[in-house]
């Protein structure tokens, strides 16, 4: 029988609602960046279509991850939202890089830029994205897309409000630098969020054990539990956000396979897991095996 661990559905309404708004806020820098010739404001326009390229293969994802586990796919598409997550931290990790060096370029050369026509931008483009926070801001930590979502519209409101304070700056000291230094500032906003997103899930590409679970507390408390005498093979890794798995073969005393204790361990070991850890691992598989079967293992494990 097929499991549905999808969680895509209660992302769908707020990521289509949030794209909305960054095209809408992607069309207006455009325009503005043209009119003003602001690098800040054709920085923020980059990033603003990172954004939107991000959330749609965000949506789509959300699509994709709440469709049912198949034979083909026992996991169904949850693994997809990583993989977006992934993949809007890369292309902010490659606008931050843009930033800083066309950012330096102008510093040495600064170009003129239009103050009034950058400041009514900069103010619409806030205003954009401060909707957007309030649609994803209850949802952001239910999933890595909805997280790289809010992170990259949270850095498109301070980068707006920069384009703010580099229009006032130019208006009233007539310092061109000003649009520059603004977005090399959005650029250093960019990438240490970009990094540690990509760390993350790539982190859980990799299958590497689940944050904030110890592997070794786990192995010496799985031990404590009546007639289990060793613990091999144990790994655990996780598929998507909220969905850790761990697998282990444990050894138990030979007659438990004979009073029919066998079934009474599995449930307690399933339990241990489940409920004793800061990490709730709800999806587990143990392999019991008799004291003499692990002679017979070709590659022994830890």
């Amino acid at each position: 029988m097929a499991h549905d661990h999808g969680t895509g559905g209660a992302e769908r309404p707020r990521l289509t609602v949030a794209l909305s708004i960054s095209v809408a806020i992607l069309v207006a820098e455009v325009v503005g960046a043209i009119l003003t010739g602001s690098l800040a404001l054709i920085v923020d326009a980059g990033h603003v279509l990172a954004d939107a390229v991000g959330l749609g293969v965000a949506l789509l994802a959300a699509t994709l991850a709440g469709r049912p586990a198949t034979d083909r796919r026992t996991w169904g598409f949850a693994r997809a939202e990583v993989l977006a997550a992934t993949a809007q931290a890369a292309v902010l990790l490659g606008v931050g890089l843009f930033v800083l060096v066309e950012g330096i370029g102008r510093l040495l050369d600064p170009p003129a830029v239009a103050s009034g026509p950058l400041l009514a931008f900069g103010v619409a483009v806030l205003v954009g994205d401060l909707a957007s926070i309030v649609v994803l801001t209850g949802a952001r930590r239910s999933s890595f897309t909805l997280r790289a979502a809010f992170l990259e519209v949270v850095n498109d409101a301070l980068g707006a409000l920069g384009v703010i304070v580099a229009a006032v700056v130019i208006a009233l000291l007539h310092w061109q630098r000003a649009d520059a230094v603004v977005a090399i500032l959005i650029g250093v906003l960019i990438l240490p969020r970009a990094f540690v997103l990509l760390r993350e899930t790539v982190d859980v590409l990799l299958e590497s054990t689940p944050a904030g679970l110890d592997l070794e507390l786990v192995r010496e408390h799985l031990l404590e539990q009546p007639h289990v005498l060793a613990v091999h093979d144990l790994h655990a890794s996780q598929i998507a956000t909220g969905l850790p798995v761990l697998t282990a073969h444990v050894t138990v005393e030979d007659d438990c396979f004979v009073d029919g204790r066998a079934g009474r361990i599995l449930d307690e070991l399933q339990a241990c897991v489940a409920e004793h850890f800061p990490v709730s691992v709800e999806h587990s598989t143990f392999q019991l095996e008799p004291q003499r079967h692990r002679d017979h293992e070709h590659t022994p494990h830890r």
